[in-house]
C-alpha cells in the first residue's frame, strides 16, 4: 500500500507530451517557485526514497516535479513489487528497454515537461534527473533548449545484455549529435554518477559517454571495490535514493550535496 505522508505537500495533475500522459506531482519551495528541476523516478516508482530526494531538492530550493512512469505512487520498495514492475516497463514500446540506439518516447515527453516547467517558473532554464531504467531519458532531455543541465544517476537502459549495449549511450544517433553541439555552443554539462562496481551501470557508458561530450561530460564515480573504506558492497547501485544518503562523511551524502550544488550553480 501507499505511504501517503511521503506525499504530503505535493500537488497531483495530468499531463499530457507527444501522446503520452503520466499523472505529475509538483511542489514548490515554500517562498514560492525557485529554478525548475524534474525528477525521473528509478524503478519501481516514486517510492519513498525517491520522493525523500525530491523534498531534498525542494528543500534546496528548487521547484520539482516528479512523473508517475511506473508503479504506485508512494510505495515502498520491496522485492516482489519491483519484480512485478520491472518487466512491465522493459517491454513497453515508451521506454524501449533494450533497443540501441534508440530516441525513446519517454524522452520526448520528458522534453514536453520540462517546456512546461519552465513556462511556469521561469528562469534560465531547468534541470533534468534521471536514475538506473530513467536515467538515459534525463541525458537525451538534453535536447530541448529549457534544458540547462541533466543528471544521470547509474543509467542502465539499454539493458547491458552484450557489449554493444554496455557501450550505448542510451539515446539516438540525432540526440547525441545535438547535445554535443549545445556542449560546442553553449557550455553545457551533464553530470553521471555511478559505483564503480556497478555491472548495470557499466563503467564503458560512460567511458562512451565521455567521449561523445568531452568537456561537457562530468562523472562522480563512487568507490564500490573491495574493501573500500566505506564498506561499500560491489552489488550497490542506487547512488542518490541510497539507504546511506542522510549520512554525513558517507559517499552517497557528499554525492547528493555535489548534485545539489551542480543544479544551483547550472540553473542559477
Amino acid at each position: 500500500m501507499p505511504d501517503t505522508d511521503v506525499l504530503a505537500g505535493w500537488s497531483r495533475a495530468p499531463f499530457t507530451g507527444v501522446g503520452v500522459t503520466h499523472d505529475v506531482y509538483s511542489r514548490d519551495p515554500d517562498d514560492g517557485p525557485g529554478p525548475g528541476v524534474v525528477l525521473l523516478p528509478e524503478i519501481p516508482g516514486m517510492t519513498p526514497a525517491v520522493m525523500g530526494l525530491a523534498d531534498h531538492l525542494v528543500g534546496a530550493g528548487f521547484s520539482v516535479v516528479v512523473p508517475s512512469l511506473f508503479g504506485t505512487p508512494g510505495r515502498d520498495l520491496s522485492a516482489g513489487y519491483l519484480l512485478r514492475t520491472f518487466p512491465k516497463a522493459c517491454i513497453t514500446r515508451e521506454f524501449a528497454a533494450f533497443a540501441r540506439g534508440a530516441d525513446r518516447p519517454i524522452a520526448e515527453f520528458t522534453r514536453a515537461l520540462a517546456r512546461h516547467l519552465h513556462e511556469r517558473v521561469g528562469g534560465r532554464g531547468v534541470g533534468v534527473i534521471g536514475m538506473c531504467f530513467s536515467g538515459g531519458f534525463a541525458l537525451a532531455a538534453a535536447v530541448e533548449p529549457a534544458v540547462l543541465t541533466s543528471v544521470a544517476s547509474q543509467p542502465s537502459l539499454p539493458l547491458p545484455v552484450g557489449s554493444a549495449r554496455k557501450h550505448d549511450i542510451g539515446m539516438s544517433d540525432r540526440e547525441r549529435d545535438i547535445i554535443a553541439e549545445r556542449v560546442r555552443s553553449e557550455g553545457l554539462c551533464l553530470l553521471g554518477l555511478r559505483f564503480t562496481e556497478d555491472a548495470a551501470s557499466p563503467g564503458a557508458r560512460f567511458s562512451e559517454l565521455e567521449k561523445a561530450f568531452g568537456p561537457g561530460w562530468r562523472a562522480i564515480p563512487l568507490n564500490s571495490e573491495p574493501r573500500n573504506p566505506h564498506g561499500i558492497g560491489k552489488n550497490e547501485h542506487s547512488v542518490l535514493t541510497s539507504a546511506d544518503v542522510e549520512k554525513p562523511g558517507h559517499p552517497t551524502h557528499e554525492a547528493r550535496a555535489q548534485v545539489t550544488e551542480f543544479l544551483r550553480e547550472r540553473l542559477r
